[in-house]
């Protein structure tokens, strides 16, 4: 019996490349000379897409006329047109659960990087100053006694919350409704939370619904001694309203692993002081991204072997 056919537009994770190879037709269009080429020769037998960092839209799903599953890489999936799959009855996934302890892992550690400025700490040693008998300044923020805004409390917020609470700091919420079964005090606007933290941590997901959703507004709410930690999509965050509101102290810092055009960052953002920045690497440990990609694995094979997916993404469940 013929292996079915997959298409791979972009580098995946060795370990899953490997382990599609052994049950599938892999055609990796990354290698091609001529992907165009390619493409038009294989479209028709593609019956699934295996998605690693990159782009799936109607273009390149109007040319697999047979797809059946496109596989995503990432608990995020903004980077699918799920609506266009829905059209065309074809099945979407992602990897959640496997990056949750690893992003709330860094997501602590980047808060406590923005507020207590250790990378500019660290940087700070780098750069001879602290040899020269010149400390470090005293940072004017510290974690103790914070109040923490997430925005987004599901697997990986709830996650963030319990390593939260081992610092001893106070939790609130907002969500699309108040969860049955959580303690955290809900509120019931995304500018009431932050009028009641000081500290609001992201970890909302892209798309239409969230695009800009902490905006000049809510950070104005945030305060002064407020601090901003994105670990979600950059796309929530309105970069130009977040760079006034910290060059004209509305807010006092922020953490940022995410961004709009990344790889891009704002210069604006680079030059603050108070502006913690890394490069996207929430999930980023050679074991979590090997779970996460044999995950783009595993829900191909179950498709295939059972007609069912292991973790669709929500819109494939209504």
């Amino acid at each position: 019996m013929a292996k079915p056919d997959i298409l791979m537009p972009y580098r995946l994770l060795p370990i899953a490349e490997a382990e599609l190879e052994k049950r599938f037709t892999v055609h990796k269009l990354f290698e091609a000379d001529d992907k165009d080429a390619q493409l038009a020769d294989i479209s028709e037998k593609i019956r699934g897409v295996a998605l690693g960092f990159g782009p799936f839209g109607p273009e390149l799903l109007e040319k697999l006329p047979n797809v059946e599953i496109v596989a995503g890489f990432g608990v995020g999936y903004d980077h699918i047109d799920v609506p266009a799959c829905l059209g065309q009855n074809v099945m979407v996934t992602h990897t959640p659960d496997v990056l949750n302890e690893e992003v709330a892992d860094t997501a602590i550690g980047l808060m406590i990087m923005a507020i207590r400025e250790l990378g500019q700490a660290e940087q700070w040693v780098r750069e001879g100053k602290w040899a020269e008998r010149k400390p470090y300044p005293t940072t004017q923020a510290t974690v103790r006694g914070r109040t923490l805004g997430i925005f987004g409390l599901g697997r990986i917020g709830k996650a963030i919350a319990k390593r939260a609470e081992a610092f001893g700091l106070d939790i609130h919420y907002y969500g699309r409704s108040k969860q049955d079964g959580v303690d955290y005090t809900y509120h019931a606007s995304l500018k009431e939370l932050a009028a009641a933290c000081d500290t609001l941590m992201v970890v909302a997901p892209g798309g239409p619904a969230t695009n800009h959703a902490v905006n000049a507004e809510v950070l104005k709410a945030l305060g002064p001694t407020g601090v901003v930690i994105n670990i979600g999509r950059g796309s929530v965050i309105d970069e130009t309203a977040l760079i006034a509101a910290l060059e004209d102290g509305t807010i006092y810092g922020a953490g940022l692993d995410v961004f709009e055009d990344e790889p891009n960052v704002p210069d604006a953002l680079l030059k603050l002081p108070r502006v913690t920045v890394l490069p996207h690497v929430g999930s980023a440990s050679q074991a979590t991204r090997d779970a996460m990609a044999l995950l783009v694995a595993d829900n191909i094979k179950s498709w295939f072997e059972t007609g069912k997916a292991i973790t669709p993404v929500p819109e494939m469940k209504k």
